[in-house]
């Protein structure tokens, strides 16, 4: 029987027993044996691999390696994804360098199918690294599958931590996490963004999403993201925002439906 995360609370109570319990709920997790198997048979054939071509041609290896990155829906895109690991990603107009989601160019980086003679498959430590993000991986989607919310937060504390460090403009970060349909949509909600704000042109999103981050937390960059007691209160300014939009979507629907009721017995 696969162990399913415990989650009694939504919203914030339920991000603080998670927090409190994760190590433990995780370790319990990844004992299930399918996921035991999957582990066990990437790390033992992915030397193997020297092309992209026979990555995506071994179904279980991708599983692993596109899971990875959170892109576990793309399996059967097996053109699309050999293009993605075949991209030089040092050059711009690249198809991994092109695309808005930023989990395809770390995809691509991750293998090195493009950037080297040797790819990163044949590196020691290369299962390991592959391994540990699937994993994560697929226990936010159990955590997911109970409550869409909290998974949500527990892919911002890592993918934010990560954009945080990077060596790379502050702009760019925030492009990047602009970029991430997950990243961006804890953004909007924490800055309690309209659904129309998407609409808006890009450096026109920057500025806003730049001056609500130095309103509710001090300064515009994403480098403050780094200290973890920011990243906890924007995880917390989105499960509250997110709950209060659950109870108005519940409230107005409700109603919706008396207002009907009524109007029948008329």
């Amino acid at each position: 029987m696969t162990f399913q995360p415990v989650l009694p609370f939504s919203g914030y109570p339920g991000w603080t027993f998670l927090s409190r319990t994760l190590e433990q709920q995780q370790a319990s997790f990844e004992q299930g044996s399918q996921i035991t198997r999957q582990v066990k048979n990437f790390t033992e054939n992915i030397a193997s691999i020297q092309t992209a071509e026979q990555l995506v041609n071994d179904r279980q290896l991708l599983e692993v390696a596109l899971g990875a990155f959170g892109l576990e829906e793309d399996i059967n895109s097996k053109a699309f994804i050999q293009q993605i690991l075949e991209s030089d990603t040092l050059d711009t107009s690249s198809l991994a360098n092109r695309l808005a989601d930023k989990r395809y160019l770390d995809f691509a980086q991750a293998f090195g199918f493009g950037d080297f003679d040797i790819p990163r498959t044949q590196l020691s430590d290369f299962p390991t690294e592959i391994t540990s993000s699937f994993m994560d991986n697929k226990f936010e989607i159990a955590v997911g599958d109970q409550d869409s919310s909290m998974r949500l937060a527990l892919g911002i504390e890592r993918d934010l931590e990560q954009l945080a460090s990077r060596s790379i403009s502050d702009t760019a970060k925030w492009y990047s996490m602009m970029g991430s349909a997950p990243m961006r949509q804890v953004f909007d909600t924490a800055f309690g963004m309209p659904s129309s704000f998407a609409a808006l042109d890009l450096d026109k999103q920057l500025d806003i999403f730049r001056d609500r981050a130095s309103r509710d937390f001090g300064t515009d960059t994403i480098e403050q993201f780094a200290d973890p007691e920011l990243r906890e209160k924007l995880i917390r300014n989105f499960l509250i925002r997110s709950e209060a939009q659950n109870f108005s979507a519940q409230a107005s629907s409700g109603q919706t439906a008396l207002t009907l009721l009524q109007s029948t017995i008329r």
